[in-house]
């Protein structure tokens, strides 16, 4: 099966011009959005319901009209935030959108020091809060024109885009030493998710992904707690369970097949898992999703998909 890649390297838009909007909804349309960080920022703003962002460890529940900003190797996920979900488009631009000529002094000035994790911020931004204000007219003309990127409206893109830029700058500090110490220990921690990524359907120890970070195994369930929200085993069993839910949906392979692909060799602790994260038998929530995707396909049609 196809993982949600860690390191998103994905373009988004053209090359040219690497920048696009997507619109996404939890659970109606995929469950979850797993752990991954990648070079672009990344803004989410939710329009409808609630939705959960964990950024660095930390998570956020966005409303109607709430947003975050996801800057440059941030890592992130996110999930149902409330019992119906929620509706959330994604703005996605890199950093090159902002460069001109060489030696240009503005990218090196205000875009450079996110790309080296110089500069940090407060990243989620509630509804009427100053940021929010600032930035939501812009946002709302970009989410009404997410279908004219590429034909007429590529100045006016880069006009909202370098004025969110301007906002990020205004509203960020410079990163500490002790923060950006914190930030290298966290993207050694990224080898433990690049390990279970690779092995997650056979047995997994604390004590060997520890070894791919370079931790003692105390040291390596306190970051990862920090790193992640959630301990490794936790994390664990919770990917294990996500691509479990990928192939309920997209397979018609046995249950039993599924929870052995995904690491679970003991099918009814494989069931109580499931039920608990996902409220529904393995059986049953293979039935409501392939309902939902009958259901959901001409919508989906008609709106740019991300995964």
């Amino acid at each position: 099966m196809d993982h949600t890649p860690l390191h998103e390297t994905k373009i988004h838009g053209i090359k040219t011009f690497p920048y696009s909007v997507y619109r996404g909804n939890i659970p109606k349309w995929i469950p979850s959005f797993p752990l991954h960080w990648h070079d672009d920022f990344e803004l989410i703003y939710c329009t409808d319901g609630q939705i959960q962002v964990t950024l660095w460890g930390h998570a956020y529940t966005l409303c109607a009209k709430d947003l975050i900003v996801i800057l440059p190797h941030a890592v992130h996920s996110i999930e149902q935030g409330g019992p119906d979900g929620g509706e959330y488009f994604n703005l996605m631009f890199h950093p090159s959108l902002f460069k001109g000529a060489e030696e240009d002094l503005c990218y090196e000035k205000y875009v450079l020091p996110f790309m080296n994790d110089e500069r940090n911020m407060n990243c989620f931004h509630p509804a009427d809060s100053p940021f929010n204000r600032a930035v939501t007219p812009a946002v709302l003309w970009m989410l009404a024109h997410r279908s004219d990127s590429y034909t007429t409206q590529e100045l006016m893109i880069k006009s909202n885009l370098f004025l969110l830029l301007d906002c990020i700058n205004r509203h960020s500090t410079a990163a500490s030493n002790d923060n950006r110490s914190q930030q290298l220990s966290y993207s050694r921690l990224k080898n433990a998710l690049h390990y279970v990524q690779k092995f997650y359907d056979q047995e997994i120890s604390v004590r060997k992904a520890a070894e791919q970070c370079g931790f003692s195994e105390s040291h390596f369930m306190k970051l990862f707690k920090e790193f992640t929200g959630m301990s490794f085993n936790a994390y664990l069993v919770n990917y294990r369970l996500d691509l479990a839910a990928k192939q309920l949906a997209e397979t018609n392979l046995k249950v039993i097949d599924v929870a052995e692909n995904c690491g679970f060799h003991n099918q009814s602790y494989f069931t109580r898992a499931f039920q608990k994260k996902y409220g529904k038998t393995p059986v049953g929530y293979r039935k409501e999703r392939q309902a939902a995707a009958l259901n959901a396909h001409s919508a989906r049609s008609l709106h740019s998909i991300r995964y």
